[in-house]
C-alpha cells in the first residue's frame, strides 16, 4: 500500500507537466499580443512596449519563454499582472480563497442531501418514496445550473425576501451574513453534483441490499440499522469517496457560471475580467492553479480510496 501511494505522488510530476505545457501553449495560440492589448490605450510608445516585453520574458525564443514562466510560478508568485502590477498569486489569492469557501458549502450541502436521497431511495426500491425520490432526480439532472441560479434569486431573494442575492457578505456583515450568502450560489453549485451522487449511491445501497450476506444478516434478525451501519455503509463508502473527488474537482472548475450569476468574488470572476482585460500572465497563473488543485484533490482522493478497500490494505 505504501508503495501504490508514492508512485501515485509520484505520477503528479509528468502530469503537472503536461498541464503547464497546455497551460502556456493556449497562452501562446491565443490571438493578439498580450502587453499591446492589456495596455491599449495607454500611450506607450514602441520602445516602452519592448520593455515590457523584455521584462515578461517575451522577447525569448519559445522554449526559454516556457522555462522563464515555469520558474517564476515558483520563484515570484507566477510573475506579475500586466494590468495591476502585482504579482500574480497576490491577485488570485483572495479570489481562490472565496471560490474554495463555495466549494466547501456546495459540498457539503451535495454530500448531505443527496447520499441522503440515495439511502432513503435504496433502501425503498421499488416503493413509492424511491419512484418519487428518482423523478425529481431525473427531472433536476435536465436542469441547467446559470438558470437553475436565476430561478433561486427570483424566488429566494425577489419573491420571498429571505436571502440575498448577490455578493459575498453585506455591509458590516460577520460570519452570519457570509452564510446567508452561500446558501443560494452553494445550493445552485451543487445541485447537479447532489444529483449525481444521489444515484450512484442508491445504486450501492440496492446492490448491498441484495447481496447474500446482506439477506443472511436479516435472516437472522440482525437489527436493519446494524446491518446500514456495519454493512451497506461500508460497501457504499468507496462510491461516496470516488464521487465526492470527481465532483469537488467539477466544484472548483465549474462554478465560474454560479459565480457570474451571484457576483461572488471567486477564482471565475478573477479570470473573467483578467480574459477581459487581456491579462495573460494572470489567465495562465488561474488556469494552472484551478487545474493543480484538480489533480491534488483527485489523488487524495485516489489514496482514500485505496484506503477503504480491504483487498488492498491486505495485499503484500
Amino acid at each position: 500500500m505504501t508503495r501504490r501511494i508514492a508512485l501515485r505522488i509520484a505520477s503528479l510530476v509528468p502530469v503537472l507537466f503536461v498541464i503547464s505545457l497546455l497551460t502556456f501553449a493556449i497562452g501562446k495560440l491565443t490571438p493578439g499580443d498580450p502587453v499591446q492589448d492589456a495596455l491599449a490605450g495607454q500611450g506607450l510608445t514602441p520602445q516602452q512596449i519592448a520593455a515590457v516585453r523584455a521584462a515578461y520574458g517575451l522577447a525569448l525564443p519559445l522554449p526559454e519563454q516556457y522555462g522563464h514562466w515555469v520558474a517564476i510560478l515558483f520563484t515570484s508568485g507566477g510573475g506579475q499582472s500586466i494590468l495591476l502590477g502585482q504579482s500574480v498569486f497576490s491577485v488570485l489569492a483572495p479570489a481562490f480563497v472565496n471560490t474554495l469557501i463555495l466549494a466547501a458549502a456546495a459540498l457539503a450541502f451535495f454530500l448531505v442531501v443527496g447520499v441522503a436521497i440515495g439511502v432513503v431511495a435504496g433502501l425503498n426500491h421499488r416503493r413509492f418514496v424511491d419512484r418519487l425520490l428518482m423523478l425529481f432526480v431525473q427531472l433536476g439532472s435536465n436542469l441547467s445550473v446559470y438558470w437553475f441560479g436565476l430561478v433561486l434569486i427570483w424566488l429566494f431573494a425577489l419573491k420571498w425576501r429571505i436571502l440575498p442575492a448577490t455578493g459575498e457578505t453585506s455591509t458590516g456583515g460577520g460570519t452570519g451574513s457570509l452564510f446567508a450568502h452561500l446558501v443560494l450560489p452553494g445550493f445552485s453549485a451543487a445541485i447537479i453534483s447532489t444529483l449525481i451522487i444521489a444515484r450512484l449511491v442508491r445504486a450501492g445501497v440496492i446492490e448491498a441490499m441484495d447481496s447474500d450476506y446482506v439477506r443472511t444478516y436479516r435472516s437472522q434478525g440482525l437489527p436493519p440499522l446494524t446491518i446500514i451501519r456495519r454493512h451497506v455503509a461500508r460497501n457504499v463508502a468507496p462510491v461516496i469517496v470516488a464521487t465526492t473527488g470527481l465532483e469537488t474537482g467539477a466544484l472548483l472548475s465549474g462554478v465560474v457560471f454560479v459565480e457570474a450569476v451571484f457576483d461572488w468574488p471567486g477564482i471565475g470572476t478573477q479570470l473573467a475580467n483578467a480574459i477581459q482585460g487581456h491579462d495573460y500572465p494572470v489567465i495562465q497563473g488561474g488556469v494552472i492553479l484551478v487545474a493543480t488543485t484538480f489533480v491534488v484533490v483527485n489523488l487524495v482522493t485516489d489514496i482514500i480510496h485505496d484506503l477503504l478497500n480491504p483487498r488492498l490494505r491486505g495485499a503484500r
